[in-house]
């Protein structure tokens, strides 16, 4: 039997538990909700502000007069599956009381206030919403959507909230949850760069290095005029080779230690010059909170809660 364990066979059962046991660490090791909060306080008050937004222009979004109506709504998901009870047929009171609850869910889901129902039903009603006006989406909405549906699974109440603060949640110092939660959140941010990048590099401009002259001359988005970049055509060409670099490169080169913090940086400045300079402010903004998913607190002191929820326990 000893020699049987350390033949081809035992050495490949060995290899694959320690697959089995690295997946397990990497998904579900314990890890405390402090910078899925900092996400969850961002991410509500954004899904507030979007449905003020569309609040707003009530009339021009919904109901049967609105821009897009049931027959262009049919027409638009024939070939997608969308589904909404806000259906292009919905009368605007009823239309103005689903975004008042999406907008006060998304304020409870910043503050912290029955955290668990509340991210859900938040995400819920922000789905129907962008389903019923899918060509009025943006990529402010679709990272909303994104990191709303991961909070949900999460327990990002057990920090900064009103659920902590009166006593309304079973505080867990570490979850096996937070770490799923951010897992996928990262391994999404991952994806979106990734063929974000391939998508450009379809484009001439990427490799001819003139997309960031193209990008500052365009007044659709031009916030702040940045026409001068076209005096230097070698800083406008290592502007876009290297934007286009670290895209691609984004999914693999900010996981290992050494080259993250460089990663995270770029992110940062890239994403603030979208909102800077190209007015892009709210979209800017959540895709530096989402890029927060790869930061790792230090946690002096802090004792590992049960890794798995124990039955019946409520955020």
């Amino acid at each position: 039997m000893i020699e049987l364990e350390r033949g081809p066979t035992g050495a490949m059962a060995s290899r694959w538990n320690d697959f089995w046991e690295t997946l397990d660490r990497f998904f579900f090791k314990p890890t405390d909700a402090r910078i899925l909060a900092l996400i969850r306080i961002a991410t509500g008050l954004m899904i507030a502000y979007i449905h003020l937004v569309w609040l707003l222009g009530l009339e021009s979004f919904f109901g049967t007069e609105s821009l897009l109506d049931d027959q262009a709504l049919a027409m638009l998901h024939r070939n997608a599956w969308k589904w909404s009870y806000l259906n292009g047929q919905e009368p605007l009171w009823f239309a103005c009381l689903h975004e008042v609850i999406a907008l006060g869910s998304g304020l409870a889901m910043a503050l912290g206030c029955w955290t668990r129902w509340t991210t859900v039903i938040a995400w819920f009603l922000t789905l129907m919403t962008a389903h019923r006006l899918a060509p009025f989406l943006f990529g402010l909405d679709q990272i909303v959507l994104m990191l709303s549906m991961y909070l949900s699974i999460s327990r990002c109440g057990d920090s900064w909230s009103l659920d902590q603060r009166f006593g309304l949640t079973q505080t867990f110092d570490k979850h096996w949850r937070n770490t799923l939660a951010t897992r996928l959140i990262q391994l999404h941010l991952c994806v979106i760069y990734f063929f974000g990048g391939l998508g450009k590099a379809r484009g001439w401009m990427w490799w001819d290095g003139t997309a960031m002259w193209y990008s500052a001359a365009s007044y659709e988005y031009q916030s702040l005029d940045m026409t001068w970049i076209g005096r230097y055509p070698t800083l406008g060409s290592i502007l876009t080779h290297a934007t286009l670099f670290w895209e691609i490169t984004y999914a693999g080169l900010v996981w290992p230690r050494l080259t993250r913090p460089w990663v995270l940086a770029i992110a940062l400045l890239v994403h603030a010059g979208i909102a800077i300079f190209l007015g892009m402010i709210t979209f800017g903004a959540m895709m530096i909170v989402a890029n927060l998913a790869f930061l790792v607190p230090s946690q002096p002191g802090i004792k590992s809660a049960a890794i798995r929820e124990p039955c019946g326990a409520s955020n």
